[in-house]
């Protein structure tokens, strides 16, 4: 049985131009002289859809009246659609403020329909859209469990599992949300036909020559009587995506609602996609015209490939607490720098107990992106056969290895000083607070006659009274002297 959700978005032509994590107020949209959208403030002080501006004007004198733009609410219909990729690739858009996902391939890699849920519901809230769910066995069930609701400003979820609990929700459901009986409400009212299961008693011929057939053809998809198909939404084979401000934004953190509409669409392409980012930058619009800035770009680089929204979003929330704006900011646009193949989930049958190198790595950046690239640093190692060459170190965000291949690492200190110590001679013996016991050695290392830079040594562990290990060696070429170089433990 395959299971559906709908989401629609009742405030729409208000929520593309003033989403819900903009300053709250009275707004109104209008629409060929009449309100077709207001928000919950306006809402509070009289306004009601269908009115006109000047009775806007006299009930709320203080209600902002904007004109619908159908551009911007394709926009962010294509937004959201972008944004659900994450859950399913199958998209599609219902018309009428809604699209419709198929999530029975998805349900138990997301633990469940509860669980898809509540991820559904945080991907839209992220957006800035007032939502209505509704699921069921049926697209179109789906479709018309989430209009048969009232429009709040919250996400609202009516659901149905199983095709009787569907049956019984549509039977109480009255007739004037299915479409196509629009011009026939009054003729169903006075045949005492209010709701759907009225209306299914009905002779079939009766209702399709009284109204028509897409009557019998809607009532049949909602009950699962009749094939659903739709045309699922093209992924676009690259991602930049923009946003408006729609106000002068002067402190970088109050950016963070914006962005994190931009970061769900863009975890939705790189899901669909199957896809990994490694370097991604949020540019940050300022003023055009005469006195045009160019954009700030704020850089993200990650220390691996990764898809997840919440890991995005936490390295864009440190990164813009350190950012001064050098202008106000009217618009966002996120854009896709360097990327992965997706990578399969690990094989481990046991897992380190401690953590895997996933969370170290994602450690390494949430700490660069706090303190800056520069000074979060780590080993990387680089083949030369002089110590003080093979241990250099990056920063955190480029790829690292070990710092010594596995034979070396019993052998040598992970820690050098960053000069060598002259030793003094004692008893011809190395002194550092006592003599020095040889435990083992030599290794002898001979290198840098390629840049004239020779370095001929022979090193050893060596043993204070005290029991602490030393590396030390002794330089055979320049002035035959012993140097501490670095310490074990």
């Amino acid at each position: 049985m395959r299971f559906w959700f709908s989401v629609h978005l009742p405030l729409l032509p208000l929520e593309c131009i003033r989403p819900r994590w903009c300053e709250p107020g009275p707004y109104a949209v209008v629409e060929k002289g009449r309100i077709i959208a207001v928000s919950q403030h306006a809402y509070a002080e009289g306004v009601r859809i269908g009115m006109r501006p000047g009775g806007v004007a006299a009930v709320s004198p203080d209600t902002v009246i904007l004109e619908r733009s159908l551009e911007r609410e394709q926009i962010m219909s294509n937004a959201v659609a972008l944004a659900l990729l994450q859950f399913t690739p199958e998209v599609a858009h219902a018309g009428d403020f809604s699209l419709l996902l198929d999530v029975t391939a998805s349900l138990r890699l997301f633990n469940g329909r509860a669980a898809i849920g509540r991820r559904v519901r945080a991907a839209l809230q992220a957006l800035g859209v007032t939502a209505q769910l509704g699921t069921a066995p049926t697209a179109m069930g789906a479709w018309l469990l989430s209009r048969w609701q009232p429009a709040k400003r919250q996400i609202i979820l009516r659901r149905t599992v199983h095709m009787r609990s569907l049956e019984r929700q549509l039977d109480r459901m009255p007739c004037a949300y299915l479409p196509s009986t629009a011009n026939h409400l009054e003729w169903l009212t006075d045949i005492g036909a209010d709701h759907l299961a009225a209306l299914r008693r009905l002779p079939r011929p009766g209702i399709q020559r009284r109204m028509n057939k897409h009557v019998l053809d809607e009532l049949d998809r909602a009950y699962g009587l009749a094939p659903e198909l739709f045309e699922w939404i093209a992924i676009p084979e690259t991602f930049s995506a923009r946003i408006e401000t729609f106000d002068r934004i002067e402190h970088a953190d109050a950016l963070l609602d914006g962005a994190t509409g931009l970061l769900q669409q863009f975890v939705g392409w790189l899901v669909a996609r199957q896809q990994a980012v490694s370097v991604f930058v949020l540019l940050l619009e300022h003023e055009r015209g005469k006195t045009a800035i160019p954009p700030t770009p704020i850089e993200i680089g990650l220390a691996e490939p990764t898809w997840r929204d919440e890991h995005l979003i936490r390295l864009l929330k440190e990164r813009l607490a350190r950012t001064e704006l050098v202008a106000p900011v009217i618009a966002l646009r996120l854009e896709a720098r360097l990327l992965t193949a997706m990578a399969p989930p690990t094989q481990d049958l046991f897992p380190e107990p401690s953590g895997n190198p996933a969370d170290y790595k994602r450690l390494l950046e949430l700490l660069s992106a706090r303190l800056g690239s520069d000074n979060v640093l780590c080993p990387v190692e680089h083949h030369d056969h002089r110590p003080e060459e093979s241990n250099a170190w990056a920063a955190a965000t480029e790829k690292h290895k070990a710092a010594n291949t596995e034979d070396e690492a019993f052998e040598r200190p992970f820690w050098l000083l960053p000069k060598p110590i002259p030793l003094l001679l004692r008893g011809e013996r190395p002194f550092y607070g006592s003599p020095l016991k040889m435990l083992k050695g030599p290794e002898r290392i001979e290198a840098g006659w390629w840049n004239d830079q020779i370095a001929a040594r022979d090193y050893y562990i060596a043993q204070g009274s005290d029991a602490t290990c030393y590396w030390i060696y002794l330089e055979r070429v320049v002035d035959g002297r012993w140097y501490l170089h670095g310490m074990f433990g």
